[in-house]
């Protein structure tokens, strides 16, 4: 992507008062990480890995960026394209994914439906993550989940924030595209939120790789068994799984020869072993290959990586 078009796609979220005030600090957006806005809170972004508080200049004094109603209203209508309405399944989630695959995270008052949440109303805070792509940042992986030149099935462990998308999207066009670790593939790849491939109007915004089918916008568990009847992948790839039904469809595609890789929240191994719908996979030793990540330094840190038993390989 470049990084014009990147720069294009969030400032034209923003309402006009907060866009002067971001672009008059000069960034580069290939570094910039978030964008946070409350209602009568300072206007915050996470730049280089370090939280900086915005200000404005005017009359020859400088104060900090309070965010108002009616820039919280502007932003919104410019993130759903006037209509909120149209984006209420991704709203009940707490996020809207926009051009790029950057996503908008909203939060304020829940509306309940036979206790599950509904909508949200009086949004009052919103949190815009940066998509990035770092071509090459899956390279010191590769000699760890490969064998025969095939990769292993691979769950990517991580918190939050510290680049498991960003190395997932690589690890699928390496593996699509082939290098030296892996022979070039087919993959299919469900995504959900529309973050790996960023697509827009059905075209991914990212590079994924020659032999990447992507289905977009479908619910991770349901996407993996229409991958499998209609795309014949060698390799199904899904961000962030969780549900019961994820398990229940990965196990299922890798007894129909498919090899998985996919990412979960967590902090190590041992806290996604005590996970209730993941403790059976990592007891059956589904996967063969657990990269931890971490944020020590920069986002997409390799803390470890164990094979099936446990074990560190690095």
């Amino acid at each position: 992507m470049e990084m014009n078009q990147k720069q294009q796609q969030i400032l034209s979220i923003l309402a006009k008062s907060v866009r002067r005030t971001v672009e008059k600090e000069g960034l580069d957006f290939g570094q910039l990480q978030e964008i946070r806005m409350r209602i009568g809170k300072p206007l915050i972004m996470v730049y280089k890995n370090q939280e900086r508080i915005l200000s404005f200049s005017k009359n020859g004094t400088t104060a900090v960026h309070m965010v108002t109603k009616e820039e919280m209203r502007e932003t919104l209508e410019y993130v759903s394209h006037y209509s909120l309405y149209a984006y209420e399944q991704e709203i009940r989630q707490g996020f809207i994914t926009i051009e790029g695959g950057h996503r908008v995270g909203v939060m304020g008052k829940a509306v309940l439906e036979r206790n599950r949440v509904k909508n949200l109303q009086y949004i009052s805070s919103i949190n815009i993550r940066v998509a990035h792509e770092v071509p090459g940042c899956a390279d010191q992986v590769f000699r760890y989940i490969t064998k025969g030149r095939q990769i292993c099935h691979t769950l990517i462990i991580s918190p939050p924030c510290c680049g498991k998308t960003t190395l997932l999207r690589d690890l699928i066009r390496q593996v699509s595209d082939g290098n030296a670790y892996v022979k070039g593939c087919s993959v299919g790849v469900v995504d959900e939120r529309s973050e790996l491939g960023g697509c827009y109007l059905g075209v991914a915004q990212n590079e994924m790789g020659m032999r990447t089918d992507i289905l977009d916008g479908c619910p991770k568990a349901e996407g993996m068994l229409m991958l499998i009847r209609s795309m014949s992948p060698q390799v199904i790839a899904v961000d962030e799984i969780g549900s019961a039904e994820d398990i229940h469809a990965m196990e299922y595609a890798m007894q129909c020869g498919c090899r998985l890789i996919a990412s979960v929240h967590g902090k190590d191994m041992e806290e996604v072993s005590g996970k209730p719908v993941l403790s059976d996979l990592v007891r059956k030793k589904r996967f063969e290959r657990y990269v931890v990540l971490e944020n020590r330094k920069h986002p997409g840190e390799i803390q470890a990586v164990f094979d099936e038993r446990g074990s560190l390989l690095c």
